[in-house]
């Protein structure tokens, strides 16, 4: 499943059913999650596509992650798909981090009610699958409207959906709106492709559960100047996204030296979570672990 072209369904379910048969959280020395700089996780579009979801989750656990995020794989579950997602996810010691798929953006003013809608329905899923994270898209430039219109519609909106989620929890954590970019080479039709402007954005909406999730991938495609934006903006970033440019690969694999990226945020302390959101160009877990092991490495500083 592609999220960029997600439409999500609205679900909600019971939490309990008999566990699946399943690696348990005791796993290996080798695979099992290890404390690191910063939390990483997976974003899981990107891998494991053949199998059903519970297996899915089982590799991700194999590879040594324990966060993963979603793209509304969740859409068309019934309550007892719930309750195996569920049941999986405790099993494995996985924790849901963030999804997306919202069938609407935030810089269109004409949609924003269907936005607001949409969020207000997307808390559901997000409450039994104990997900704390919506990440937020703007959607394409609206013909008629001016880039100044377009760019307060974003910062309205996205004050009204903090206002809908403040002070809310889900398993103890606060809701956060992480909003994302999108460059021009994988979609020239949307609205917010420059960080720069997406972090304008987030500042003028001034929320604390309002965020940015930073994607390395796209903004190396897009503008580059990818630390000195972490240096400047990192108080506002709470979710950065990893892949590798050309090809949406693993680091190593092409231009952009994740060495120096995650060492930077060993330098600045950064505590937010780091997703790897790449399509392996070998076997998946393998290269999931030694990302895994590049980026807790090059972090310690």
């Amino acid at each position: 499943m592609n999220r960029r072209t997600f439409t999500q369904a609205l679900a909600t379910a019971a939490l309990t059913a008999a566990a699946p048969s399943l690696p348990s959280k005791a796993q290996s020395a080798e695979t099992a999650p290890q404390a690191g700089p910063f939390p990483l996780s997976v974003m899981l579009w990107t891998v494991f596509t053949e199998l059903p979801f519970e297996q899915r989750l089982a590799k991700i656990a194999e590879a040594g992650y324990s966060n993963v995020e979603l793209v509304g794989e969740y859409r068309k579950w019934s309550e007892a798909d719930f309750a195996k997602a569920n049941a999986a996810r405790k099993r494995l010691g996985i924790k849901f981090d963030a999804t997306a798929g919202l069938d609407h953006g935030i810089a269109d003013p004409a949609t924003r009610d269907a936005f607001l809608a949409d969020l207000r329905e997307g808390l559901g899923p997000m409450e039994t699958l104990g997900c704390p994270a919506m990440i937020v898209m703007a959607g394409n430039v609206v013909p008629g409207l001016s880039r100044e219109t377009q760019h307060q519609a974003a910062i309205e909106t996205l004050k009204r959906a903090a206002a809908m989620v403040e002070g809310r929890k889900i398993e103890g954590q606060p809701v956060h709106l992480l909003l994302e970019c999108i460059d021009p080479e994988e979609n020239p039709k949307y609205y917010l492709q420059s960080a720069a402007e997406g972090i304008e954005i987030v500042r003028a909406v001034n929320h604390p559960q309002v965020r940015f999730l930073y994607d390395i991938f796209h903004e190396q495609i897009a503008e580059g100047n990818l630390i000195e934006k972490l240096e400047k903006h990192s108080d506002v970033i709470s979710l950065v996204h990893i892949a590798d440019v050309p090809g949406r690969h693993e680091p190593g694999t092409g231009e952009i030296n994740y060495s120096n990226i995650y060492r930077k945020l060993g330098e600045l302390k950064y505590r937010g979570m780091v997703a790897m959101e790449f399509r392996p160009t070998g076997e998946a877990v393998a290269a999931l672990r030694k990302a895994k092991n590049m980026a807790w490495r090059d972090a310690k500083v």
